[in-house]
């Protein structure tokens, strides 16, 4: 079991009955779209992310994906707010009778393995998370990679995003975002070159 003093928010109670053999931390469900109009909630939120920092761990969907941006909007601009990507799998969890809409396995599907591979890619366990990076990935490297802006980019970021464990919706500054928080300048070019991007 790993430690963090930051408060993780997850979607639901499933996702948090997942993730509490893995982190001892505080863990607190946001009820998925619930939070929208939980003000009280969002007020605990933002002081929590003031005081101790957050870690968000959303499913790899389109709801996740406008569940986290939310939540980063409430803990506001310059709050500690570690992103917690699981990959895309595609599956149905065990208690559903039927997928997702998405068809994609979310936080309480996930297994050990790729759990604890995304809470270290974010910087969770680490003593100075996003301090190792001195000379980070650029949106021009990303360019060059031929993963944005160039024919065929975005199946190049989708496969490259695959191999790399990350959800194929990563794009913009929050892929930049991502890759600086766990790759060097050098290993991206590596993974790029190695990978055909």
């Amino acid at each position: 079991m790993f430690h963090t003093d930051r408060l993780v928010l997850v979607e639901g109670k499933y996702d948090k009955i997942r993730l509490a053999p893995l982190i001892d931390a505080p863990i607190m469900t946001t009820e998925g779209f619930g939070v929208f109009k939980d003000k009280e909630k969002q007020r605990f939120i933002r002081k929590a992310a003031a005081e101790r920092g957050l870690v968000v761990v959303t499913d790899s969907d389109a709801a996740g994906f406008q569940i986290r941006r939310f939540l980063t909007d409430v803990a506001g601009e310059n709050a500690d707010v570690l992103q917690v990507y699981i990959p895309d799998v595609f599956g149905k969890e065990k208690r559903k009778d039927q997928p997702s809409k998405e068809g994609k396995l979310g936080v309480e599907g996930m297994d050990t393995a790729a759990l604890e591979a995304a809470l270290r890619r974010a910087g969770v366990f680490s003593e100075a998370p996003g301090e190792r990076n001195a000379d980070p990935i650029t949106t021009a490297d990303l360019y060059e990679a031929g993963l944005t802006g160039g024919p065929n980019a975005a199946e190049k970021r989708r496969a490259f995003l695959t191999d790399l464990g990350l959800p194929a919706r990563l794009t913009g500054k929050n892929l930049l975002l991502v890759l600086n928080s766990f790759l060097t300048k050098r290993q991206f070019l590596e993974k790029t070159e190695k990978s055909g991007a």
